[in-house]
């Protein structure tokens, strides 16, 4: 388990603490149309409170590349934020500078403030030091509870705990522990469920997890390449036949390293592509030159259903099959209800991650029983690759000193 310094470990008393939150919400024509992220940093800011800190957010929104755009004002996500927290929140018009310096030296105990989106300054994603420490004279503390943002080196994620007393807010907390749990020091077997349309996207992914998982099921398109690489025709089915190659050699490492390949056995396939389609399920080496394979069938349900219930841990990142437009759904739906059942029942740990897999886990109504949903995207990609987060290797760092 990463060693890293939280809140209950700092002294955040009469300080103020520079808290970098994800705050990249949805927003249309003006308003937050999806509050999650939002809601999520609540506990963070309040636990800062309890401890005496005065919380002063920093975030970024979208990409303005070292510019200031209006539409990419974090001005907009106010009403949003002040309606989680339940409180007026102070917004400064810039991250640094004199907007900042007064908008912080007239912060109270009790009260939260937001800067402007770091993103506004090229030295953000530069990593700039005289932009970081500009930031850092700002405050006492800081506390880290974007793991989102933690894949990228900036002065807001790395640059910040390099010259502040730093440590982890607690949705960065408990992402790493859910992760800790999935790969780090999971209970066995394990379990991954990697779906998507191409291998070449999650390459480091699956040779990352043969190594790490005792079974491995692999859906969507993805599955097509691994069939076209053991020989099996796939008609008109997405496939990256130039990988063909690239899955032969993860399937070698995977026998090499004992993990079990799960692939479907039984298909579903359609001449079209749209909701209701005319389709049919076949055995995985029928499918017919003019169609395409859309879904996997009940057996291949079943087989990861067995597979599943020997399992303690599962970790999942993507779909089974074009779980968009029904009836393309049903194995996605079918295994993911499964992993719910097995999780309330107390008998798996479930983690997932990734913006298809959060739609598909909605859709299939079963988010809530997960153990945990990452919405971290490509930082909970990069976890599961077995790279090094720079968000957090510097917290650790501090931890260590």
């Amino acid at each position: 388990m990463a060693k890293f310094n939280t809140i209950d470990d700092m002294d955040l008393d009469g300080k103020v603490v520079l808290t970098r939150v994800d705050l990249n919400v949805p927003v249309e024509a003006g308003r937050v149309t999806d509050t999650t992220r939002i809601d999520k940093i609540v506990p963070t800011v309040k636990d800062i409170q309890a401890k005496g800190g005065i919380p002063v957010l920093l975030a970024h929104f979208d990409r303005p590349k070292g510019k200031r755009v209006d539409s990419m004002s974090l001005q907009q996500i106010l009403p949003a934020l002040e309606a989680a927290l339940g409180q007026p929140v102070a917004f400064a018009e810039d991250t640094i500078g004199g907007p900042a310096k007064r908008v912080v030296a007239a912060l109270q105990p009790g009260d939260v403030a937001l800067l402007e989106n770091t993103r506004f300054h090229e030295g953000e994603e530069q990593n700039d030091p005289t932009f970081a420490a500009s930031i850092a004279a700002l405050g006492g503390a800081y506390i880290n509870d974007a793991f989102s943002a933690a894949h990228r080196a900036h002065a807001s994620t790395e640059g910040l705990a390099q010259l502040l007393p730093a440590g982890a807010g607690r949705l960065m907390e408990a992402e790493l522990k859910a992760l800790d749990a999935a790969l780090g020091s999971p209970q066995r077997p394990v379990m991954a469920v990697v779906g998507g349309a191409k291998v070449s996207t999650k390459l480091e992914l699956l040779t990352n997890l043969v190594e790490k998982v005792d079974h491995l099921v692999i859906g969507g398109g993805m599955a097509n390449t691994f069939l076209v690489a053991q020989g099996v025709e796939v008609g008109k089915s997405l496939a990256e036949r130039d990988m063909a190659e690239t899955a032969r050699a993860i399937l070698d490492k995977a026998a090499q390293t004992n993990c079990v390949i799960l692939l479907p056995k039984d298909i579903v396939v359609a001449r079209e592509f749209k909701a209701g389609a005319e389709n049919e399920t076949l055995p995985v080496d029928q499918c017919p030159a003019d169609a395409m394979i859309l879904d996997a069938g009940p057996e291949t349900v079943t087989a990861i259903r067995e597979a599943m219930e020997i399992c303690k841990t599962l970790i999942w990142n993507g779909p089974l099959g074009a779980f968009e437009i029904a009836p393309f759904d049903r194995a996605t739906n079918a295994a993911a209800q499964d992993a719910a059942r097995l999780t309330r029942e107390g008998n798996l740990i479930s983690v997932a991650g990734g913006g298809d897999t959060v739609a598909a886990l909605n859709k299939a109504g079963v988010a809530d029983d997960f153990t945990f949903i990452s919405t971290a995207g490509g930082a909970f990609l990069e976890w599961m690759e077995g790279k090094e987060l720079p968000g957090v290797a510097a917290l650790e760092a501090k931890a260590r000193r």
